[in-house]
């Protein structure tokens, strides 16, 4: 009896420490997320999921994560403390990207291969309204007040504003070629990656109105903070690299190589290691802060896209801002 309380014991531990060990991958064109090991930097398992599985978001009050299906219209929902699927919510209408406000109140999708934008109120997930918006919406954004929300439209090349109030159009502005990931670092500027091109753009989010931009890299595209409120990574998927931006100076202050379309990032939580999917090559990059350089690649499925890291017993990364951020080769 006493080795088999032993048995039960370690068992225990063991399963904490792997769930502490553990980074959550979304393979977008394999149908499947990964759960990989940090501390071996290997797969553990490969779970099936519904069709092309691009973002994911903790919940406000951070008992589960959504996994959003964009093909399959549901969200998977796992427990955070044990990573267990505890349900599956149908009917959210391709869920390609997804976030909650940050006074929860919230939840917006982005439907990028149907174009329109959801808005719901997050209680009970009851849709507010469908909005129609033409130019295949991408990321998302809200400022920090939860009045707002803004989304780039891809194919347009623009950033639209809604108020979440009344779900009615703000404002709309051309940016440039592909807009993508878009950020608010203060409550004067909205910072707007382009995909299709090798620069961000600085919008003011009251009216639209450019106000600035920054070369990068070769298509600039999803943004990751670095946790201070100043310093923000981006990834440059065609070029390969991301780039650290001081974005009150508004400069690239370092630049990382990472090879075969790095997408998602997630930091671990103490700061010394980034993970990032690497679209192109079906892995994930390991890179080590201190020396800022790529030191590992991880083999996972096809096409990974939104990454978040566990921490003890509780999920920590996903993206700025409480929107999970991702895309596709122009999604």
């Amino acid at each position: 009896m006493r080795n088999l309380a032993f048995a039960l014991i370690a068992m225990i531990l063991g399963t904490a420490a792997a769930r502490a060990d553990s980074v959550l991958v979304l393979n977008s064109e394999d149908a499947s997320y990964s759960i990989l090991s940090r501390s071996h930097r290997a797969e553990m398992k490969r779970v099936p999921i519904g069709r092309e599985p691009h973002h994911l978001i903790a919940t406000p009050d951070g008992s589960e994560v959504l996994l959003a299906s964009t093909v399959t219209n549901e969200l998977t929902a796992l427990d955070t403390r044990t990573g267990e699927r505890r349900r599956v919510v149908r009917n959210v209408v391709d869920p390609y990207q997804l976030g909650f406000s940050p006074d929860g109140k919230w939840f917006v999708t982005a439907a990028n291969r149907l174009d329109h934008i959801d808005i719901y109120q997050a209680d009970g997930l009851k849709l507010a309204r469908r909005i129609f918006m033409d130019g295949t919406p991408s990321h998302l954004a809200f400022d920090a007040e939860s009045k707002t929300v803004f989304v780039t439209l891809q194919e347009t090349g623009r950033v639209v504003a809604f108020d979440l109030a009344s779900q009615t159009l703000k404002w709309t502005t051309e940016v440039g070629s592909a807009p993508a990931g878009l950020i608010m670092p203060d409550a004067d500027r909205l910072i707007v990656a382009l995909t299709g091109d090798d620069r961000i753009i600085v919008v003011d989010p009251k009216n639209g109105a450019i106000k600035g931009a920054l070369k990068t890299g070769k298509a600039a595209h999803n943004f990751f903070p670095r946790g201070d409120g100043r310093y923000w990574f981006l990834s440059n998927r065609v070029e390969g690299t991301i780039s650290l931006l001081d974005t009150q100076d508004m400069k690239v202050v370092a630049t990382i190589k990472v090879p075969g379309g790095p997408d998602d990032m997630a930091i671990t939580a103490d700061g010394k290691e980034m993970w990032v999917t690497q679209r192109f090559l079906r892995r994930v990059a390991v890179v080590d802060l201190e020396k800022m350089k790529m030191v590992a690649s991880v083999p996972v499925g096809k096409s990974p896209h939104g990454i978040m890291i566990f921490k003890d017993d509780w999920l920590i990364g996903g993206s700025p801002l409480r929107a999970a951020s991702t895309a596709g080769e122009r999604r």
